[in-house]
């Protein structure tokens, strides 16, 4: 399974550098027998252009952009503001990209792998598990000396084929399973219901577990896999309780699934709609503070 790759080894990977050793642990080291491609994840909630005018600003050579809302996401509704997109669009996209079944494809984002860990989860929605996020992002790749390009790279037509999902969903008649341990990924005074600045309703599902993303990482990068262990164990999550995790509308939430399977746990389940599909329904319990 896929988890981070390191700047070393991305570098090495694309050329950016002649020597050097790719780092060990939960960063994989990528095949040398096998093309891999670059996506650049970078999005901007809110500013539905920002995403793409940074990566035509600059980006990791050979890199293709991955809009949140254009390719990751279908249309914002009552399945919440970023809906999982129809299998087989996302297929024809990846194949459009020039995807396949024996690519392996690194994501990336500016700094934190929210955005990057999307795709990365998507992936393997679709069956492929040949997948990594870039630990450190674009600002790593910068601050190491690595080029960056303006150029728009295309690539010929893949031949991406769909295969059973690596991935494991919890859907919102679900949600509230009495074995379920949830895991709310956004900021802890969003889940207290002190502040909303996205949705229409504040507060956080019934009997779910603060566990803000931003937490699983450390200036950029994901903090070692003995630390997030420890900081889950904190937690005293129930040893039988299917894990479920989710946040303002499917996408940080991911940070967590990525944060648990290098802390060395059981891929927990992810609720796409998250909090934004939950309160389009009033019949919906919600809890404050």
């Amino acid at each position: 399974m896929g988890l981070l790759i390191s700047q070393e080894t991305l570098a090495l990977e694309t050329g950016a550098l002649e020597t050097g050793a790719p780092e060990t642990g939960a960063t994989e080291t990528l095949a040398s027998d096998s093309r891999a491609m670059v996506f650049d994840c970078r999005s901007h909630l809110g500013n539905l252009t920002q995403g793409k005018k940074d990566f035509d600003a600059g980006h990791i050579p050979g890199a293709q952009h991955a809009d949140l809302d254009q390719h990751l996401a279908s249309a914002a509704g009552a399945g919440g503001r970023h809906p999982l997109p129809e299998r087989e669009v996302l297929a024809d996209q990846f194949q459009q990209w020039g995807i396949n079944p024996t690519t392996r494809i690194i994501c990336y984002d500016q700094n934190n792998g929210a955005f990057a860990a999307r795709l990365w989860w998507l992936c393997r929605w679709l069956g492929h598990d040949e997948v990594f996020v870039l630990d450190g992002g674009l600002d790593g790749w910068v601050r190491q000396g690595h080029p960056v390009s303006t150029v728009q790279s295309t690539f010929p037509q893949g031949h991406f084929a769909l295969k059973p999902a690596l991935t494991n969903i919890c859907h919102v008649a679900d949600v509230l399973g009495s074995s379920n341990t949830l895991l709310d990924a956004r900021d802890s005074a969003r889940y207290r219901g002190e502040v909303e600045p996205i949705d229409p309703v504040a507060g956080h599902i019934p009997g779910a577990i603060s566990v803000p993303f931003s937490d699983n990482i450390s200036e950029g990068y994901f903090k070692p896999a003995s630390v997030l262990k420890q900081r889950f164990e904190n937690l005293d999550l129930a040893p039988n309780s299917p894990l479920v995790c989710y946040c303002g509308s499917g996408v940080t939430a991911i940070h967590n699934v990525l944060a648990l399977l290098i802390a060395g746990y059981p891929e927990p389940a992810l609720y796409p709609g998250s909090w934004s599909e939950w309160i389009t329904d009033p019949d919906r319990p919600i809890e404050t503070a």
